[in-house]
């Protein structure tokens, strides 16, 4: 029986995400986690801009057919996560509540843009938006 494939789509230029990424895990038993950097051109972020969803302001975890985005991502991420390790316990702890993780994300948000705009990164503009290519 093959295992799903769960999609964790991210900007992989900016640092704090990558290390997010690099860093968790799910539990075996839920499927195989796969990271797909947003800013190469794909069928999941094919489907991410078809949705509207603007990749420049959340990741996005596909599972189960599903479309995760933003704090609803992170939060999934956390409910099939791994404990193993200290970071993925943080993780759980931090973003299992739904409503914690609707408070924390804009902030977390808030940071990575702030940090791409002092490092002088361009946004991916996955939904075209003129004007719109600059942190």
């Amino acid at each position: 029986m093959k295992r799903e494939e769960i999609l964790l789509v991210y900007d992989r230029e900016c640092p704090a995400c990558n290390a997010y990424c690099q860093v968790v895990n799910i539990r075996e038993s839920v499927g195989d986690l796969r990271i797909v950097d947003a800013r190469e051109d794909s069928k999941v972020m094919e489907e991410i801009t078809s949705q509207g969803l603007d990749i420049d302001q959340g990741m996005v975890l596909k599972m189960g057919g599903q479309l995760y985005y933003g704090a609803d991502a992170i939060h999934a991420l956390a409910l099939i996560g791994s404990r193993s390790g200290i970071l993925n316990r943080m993780n759980y702890w931090m973003f299992k509540s739904k409503t914690v993780s609707s408070v924390l994300y804009p902030i977390l948000r808030f940071c990575r843009n702030l940090l791409l705009k002092i490092l002088g990164k361009t946004k991916i503009n996955n939904l075209n938006i003129e004007g719109n290519d600059k942190f």
